[in-house]
């Protein structure tokens, strides 16, 4: 008897699909890019990345874009809904076939949480989950990891605050649970009552005894961290103006609270932002979020290199994309 040892398509849903192990692996790949990004100009050469997004999104399309772009591909896709035939009634399922047909990997984003899953069980292709509702932000998570990584010299022993909107926050859920898998780090979430982590994230730090407490006052924990994790108050996972309004400037990190944090703390925010961090900050040594956006376009640029050389493994072991 014959058995078929083929590999399944390999995807990116959530930042637990990789081990740690693994992500270390793409950590070096990612640390190779930036070291000598024109060695990379042409890794990618004939091959097409899709990017179907059905939501805004100003920074991780542009990143996937580009990552794919510096690698010698192509890419093709849509910037919004309205743009796909998606205003047609064509399901997410019938998408991804159509576009396995024309790329070699897909990026999508998706404001239904799920949909890029479902879109990966039907793809011939890797799917790359570039943000589903208020679910996963996975690379994202990679981006804050790599960043955390290369400021600090490791990802363990460190205290991390996590400031905003920790309710819908979808970059908070991913980051606390990329974290929890690396030794002594300690959480400090800092939030109003309403926009607390939900009930299942602390439920998890409890059962594994990571270390965390809850606060208010962004001015109590600043003393104690190595890292600064902002969060915008997001307006469109409101359902009501009234709320909104109310809580949109609950936290300002600006000058003053920067003096109440230690010399060698960075400042990190997944942006958009809106004005909860002051442009004063920017000035700052410790404001490291622009930079994180680059280290966004390392990681991406090796997460594509990664799931294209390991597609080409599932080829190799006579994988044919037909139907």
């Amino acid at each position: 008897m014959i058995t078929n040892t083929t590999p399944p398509l390999r995807h990116l849903m959530n930042p637990l699909d990789f081990t740690t192990d693994e992500l270390e692996q793409l950590f070096r790949t990612a640390d190779q890019i930036r070291s000598d990004m024109p060695g990379f100009a042409h890794r990618m050469d004939g091959r097409i990345l899709a990017t179907c997004f059905y939501e805004p999104s100003t920074r991780t399309r542009l990143s996937f874009e580009t990552a794919m772009l510096r690698l010698g591909g192509k890419v093709i896709g849509f910037a919004d809904e309205s743009s796909s035939s998606a205003t047609k009634g064509e399901s997410v399922a019938d998408t991804i076939r159509v576009i396995s047909c024309f790329a070699d990997i897909c990026a999508m984003r998706h404001p239904k949480e799920g949909a890029p899953m479902v879109a990966a069980s039907r793809a011939r292709i890797p799917v790359i989950n570039a943000g589903d509702g208020g679910h996963h932000h996975p690379t994202q998570t990679l981006t804050d990891l790599l960043t955390i990584r290369s400021l600090h010299g490791g990802l363990s022993g460190f205290t991390i605050g996590l400031c905003g909107d920790l309710k819908f926050g979808r970059t908070v859920h991913s980051l606390i649970h990329a974290l929890v898998r690396y030794p002594d780090i300690r959480f400090i979430l800092i939030s109003p009552p309403e926009l607390r982590v939900p009930d299942y994230i602390t439920e998890m730090l409890r059962a594994g005894n990571i270390p965390f407490r809850e606060e208010i006052r962004l001015e109590d924990a600043l003393p104690e961290l190595d890292f600064l994790y902002m969060t915008r108050v997001q307006k469109e996972r409101f359902f009501n103006e009234e709320d909104y309004v109310r809580l949109r400037n609950y936290y300002i990190l600006d000058e003053p609270k920067m003096g109440l944090a230690r010399p060698d703390m960075y400042v990190l925010h997944p942006l958009p932002r809106v004005n909860e961090i002051s442009v004063e900050v920017d000035d700052d040594p410790r404001a490291a979020y622009f930079e994180q956006v680059q280290y966004g376009l390392y990681v991406r640029m090796a997460l594509i290199l990664t799931l294209l050389d390991e597609t080409d493994a599932h080829i190799n072991h006579g994988l044919l994309r037909s139907y």
